[in-house]
C-alpha cells in the first residue's frame, strides 16, 4: 500500500519508493527502506502527513507519501 493510504497509529515498513530522486531525498531526512513509522496525523484537504519515525517526526506532503510503499508490521519500537 502507499504510504498517504496507511491507517493512523498503525506500525507501518517501508518497502520502496518510486524515483530515484525523491528516495535520495527522503535518505536525507533520515527515512530508509526497512525503516518503521506510524502516521500519527493527517492534515486536511489533502494537506501533509506527519509521521513518526525513528524517534522523530516529520511532515511528508501527498505527492511524496502517494509515492512511499509500506507494508503494516508489528516492529518492536517506532
Amino acid at each position: 500500500m502507499r504510504l498517504s493510504d496507511a491507517p493512523f497509529n498503525k506500525t507501518v515498513r517501508v518497502i520502496g519508493v518510486e524515483g530515484g530522486g525523491l528516495q535520495s531525498k527522503l535518505t536525507r531526512h533520515g527515512l530508509f527502506k526497512g525503516d518503521c513509522l506510524c502516521v500519527i496525523r493527517s492534515a486536511p484537504l489533502d494537506g501533509p502527513l506527519l509521521i513518526e519515525i525513528n524517534g522523530r517526526t516529520i511532515a511528508l506532503g501527498r505527492r511524496v507519501a502517494k509515492k512511499v510503499f509500506v507494508e503494516e508490521v508489528n516492529c518492536e519500537s517506532r
